[in-house]
């Protein structure tokens, strides 16, 4: 060749220089390093093929954020706690709202027997007659409502004496109470009583007298008090049968509120605006049930029975479709073309 650079490899006095140093056993920081690692840290299974490392790793290890054994609280243990809290290190207390269902409804209703694609002629009608009853319920609100929006009619509606007499109502009544007030006549005063006239100071024998008619009393109220003592010993039987019925009572009354509350935690509360309402039933009559399950037509929706599954179980407020507000009002503006041809 005509050039010496041919024979020259690139970085060679460096790459001669790191042979040397790793024929005597001296190794670059990065590369000691990671052997001491591999030496301190135990070899782990190999990782079968196919799978991600990860959170999708077959083989990663499983635990409980909330445990007393968290192994991310492992380092912290023996510490001070308000260092912990300070630094933001200390586990957050986990309410006790999250510790309970906010209702005790399942979450899948079971639909009455009636509702099956080929119920039993009892259940149906049974069902039927739910559902019959629900219509009426409504039907009598409606009317309710109407009645008390709609105006009197015919000899209903009210006349100007009716109307002059309405709006004088509590007038009157006023001015009669004035009127009274004024034609009642003028009571003459009252003078005080006279004062009582002093006592007269007792005598040693009043108050000695006085003074033993007390201490008799009080020895009568004892000794009555010590014989009533004596004749409830002859009555612990009747009082422990008391005793008895009183636990049992008050066992009985906290049962009922138990009960009571159960029945209350069942319920939706009302968590908005708005307040929880029933679906309507789902039922077929008579001549619509399906002879089989390849002729029946799907009843309802899924989608709005979960809807309605998630506010009866107090996991969202009820909720209604937003209506449309207008901004601005709406104007209306007579163009100049429309003018000409007008």
């Amino acid at each position: 060749p005509h050039s010496i650079l041919a024979h020259q490899i690139p970085h060679g006095k460096r790459e001669r220089r790191r042979r040397e140093l790793r024929e005597r056993g001296v190794l670059p920081r990065r590369e000691q390093r990671l052997r001491e690692r591999l030496q301190r840290e135990p070899l782990k299974p190999p990782r079968p093929r196919g799978t991600e490392p990860g959170r999708l790793d077959p083989l990663r290890d499983f635990y409980d954020i909330w445990a007393d054994d968290n192994p991310l609280e492992r380092p912290l243990a023996g510490q001070d706690a308000w260092f912990l809290e300070q630094t933001k290190k200390q586990r957050v207390k986990r309410p006790e709202r999250l510790r309970k269902k906010p209702s005790e409804a399942p979450a899948v209703e079971v639909i009455a027997a009636g509702g099956s694609y080929n119920p039993a002629f009892e259940d149906h009608q049974v069902l039927l007659l739910r559902a019959h009853e629900e219509e009426l319920r409504k039907q009598k609100a409606e009317e309710k409502l109407e009645k008390q929006l709609s105006l009197p009619t015919g000899t209903e509606a009210p006349t100007p004496e009716m109307r002059f007499r309405e709006e004088c109502e509590g007038l009157l009544e006023e001015s009669d109470a004035e009127g009274e007030e004024t034609e009642q006549p003028e009571q003459p005063e009252q003078r005080a009583p006279p004062p009582a006239p002093p006592k007269e100071k007792k005598t040693e024998q009043q108050r000695r007298r006085e003074k033993e008619a007390r201490a008799q009393a009080a020895r009568r109220s004892r000794e009555k008090a010590a014989r009533c003592r004596r004749q409830e010993l002859f009555r612990l039987r009747s009082i422990r049968l008391q005793v008895t019925r009183w636990e049992a009572e008050l066992l009985r009354r906290r049962q009922a509120r138990q009960a009571k509350r159960r029945v209350l935690d069942a319920r939706p509360r009302r968590l908005g605006r708005l307040k929880y309402q029933d679906p309507s039933l789902e039922v077929q009559l008579s001549d619509e049930l399906a002879e089989s399950l390849r002729v029946l037509k799907p009843e309802g929706s899924v989608l709005r029975d979960r809807f309605k599954s998630l506010q009866r179980r107090n996991l969202i407020e009820p909720r209604e479709r937003a209506r449309f507000k207008r901004k601005y009002r709406l104007k209306y503006v007579e163009k100049r073309a429309f003018r000409e041809v007008t």
